[in-house]
């Protein structure tokens, strides 16, 4: 075991004011949460940094969990050290030795925020570095390009010893602002919107709207997959499976073939919107990007977001469709999205859809049929699959979905 504590520093909480401490509890909340299954170790957070302390276990499984915490901006496994200058300076030998530091080339990078501490940063890089140059075999000094980079921090009550920083996920704490619905389909956009919404510090639950036999069985677990990467960086997820059979076929046998699109999403709206009601969220979030389809221009979305007062979060709009693939493809939901199992919009897309709906026309539309009946039909029917971070769902519920 070479460190016994991993440092953890924070991104944005650190720009928060009185209420930072709501944002460093909700970080700690998480943390507990992902690392439960780790009972040896502690975590402690204050206003500046959290901790993890080890109690012998291996720091990088839980490491690589942390990777995809929102609200920290780095992390370093490290060694606690007594601030006195050589205890300081014989566990840094300890540590390059373990590091098997010969033959290497390295530079010390020290760094106060104890600003009483006897000695200055520079006078710590001399000191350390030239007790390390004189008890390592080989070992040389490269400024530039160093095979380590001794990381060294004086804080209040420690010094805190690294030669690894690892990026975090960056973002703020989960469930720090809020919950929405997202509109999750089996396409590239969606998770990558339900992401980004979570790096904001929402709370997600995910709303899919399920057409058999027009959609396939397939077509159901590609969500349901989908879901289970975003419980990787929530730590859980809520999908709520809408039956939307009967309303499809309804559009399509009522309204022109150049509006179904436009109907179909106000439905699926108006859908999203009860179950937010019911589930006591803030807001819906979408996938959508501006132009990208004909549902996406300003004249759809406007068209479509006049059945609802809430708020429509819409984190790609500005995004092109190559920068939501590198996204997809970084949180693991591209090759899952590329399965080619259609959702019910792909499989009724209409061959010429409006690019410019009118709100009076798709108003009159839908008073041709009793929407109100069916919408309330589609909600009692919705089925609640929850889904747990590295679990299987309870097979009883998985098997009432298919």
């Amino acid at each position: 075991m070479i460190y016994d504590q991993i440092l953890i520093r924070y991104g944005e909480i650190s720009t928060k004011g009185k209420n930072r401490q709501f944002f460093v509890d909700k970080l700690r909340d998480h943390l507990r949460y992902i690392l439960r299954d780790y009972e040896k170790i502690k975590i402690k957070a204050n206003r500046d940094r959290a901790y993890i302390v080890l109690n012998g276990e291996d720091w990088e499984p839980i490491g690589n969990k942390l990777k995809k915490v929102f609200g920290i901006q780095s992390f370093s496994p490290v060694l606690k050290v007594d601030k006195d200058l050589n205890s300081v300076k014989e566990s840094t030998r300890e540590l390059f030795e373990k590091l098997h530091a010969e033959n290497k080339t390295f530079k010390v990078s020290a760094k106060r925020a104890d600003k009483d501490y006897p000695y200055t940063s520079d006078e710590l890089n001399r000191l350390i570095g030239g007790h390390l140059l004189k008890h390592i075999n080989g070992l040389s000094v490269d400024v530039h390009h160093p095979d380590l980079e001794l990381r060294v921090e004086v804080r209040r009550d420690a010094v805190y010893l690294t030669c690894e920083v690892i990026k975090g996920a960056g973002g703020m704490p989960v469930n720090s602002a809020g919950k929405a619905m997202l509109m999750l389909s089996g396409g590239i956009d969606s998770p990558v919107a339900g992401y980004v919404s979570m790096k904001r510090g929402l709370e997600i639950e995910g709303v899919h709207f399920y057409s058999p036999p027009f959609t396939s069985v397939r077509s159901k677990e590609k969500v349901v997959d989908l879901a289970k990467k975003l419980a990787e960086i929530s730590g859980r997820f809520t999908l709520h499976i809408v039956p939307f059979t009967e309303i499809q076929q309804t559009i399509q046998q009522s309204v022109p073939e150049n509006y179904t699109m436009t109907i179909t999403r106000r439905m699926m709206l108006r859908i999203t919107d009860e179950l937010r009601k019911k589930q006591k969220a803030l807001a819906i979030v979408t996938g959508e990007s501006l132009g990208q389809v004909a549902s996406q221009t300003l004249e759809s979305m406007f068209t479509i977001n006049e059945v609802t007062n809430t708020p429509v979060l819409r984190p790609l709009i500005a995004m092109d469709k190559n920068e939501i693939i590198k996204i997809a493809e970084e949180i693991e939901t591209l090759e899952i999205s590329n399965r080619p199992y259609e959702d019910c919009c792909t499989i009724f897309t209409p061959a010429q859809p409006i690019t410019k709906p009118k709100l009076d026309r798709a108003e009159a539309f839908e008073e041709r049929e009793d929407y109100e009946r069916l919408i309330e039909k589609a909600v009692k029917g919705v089925e609640t699959l929850e889904i747990e971070a590295g679990k299987e769902p309870e097979q009883s519920l998985f098997e009432n979905l298919f």
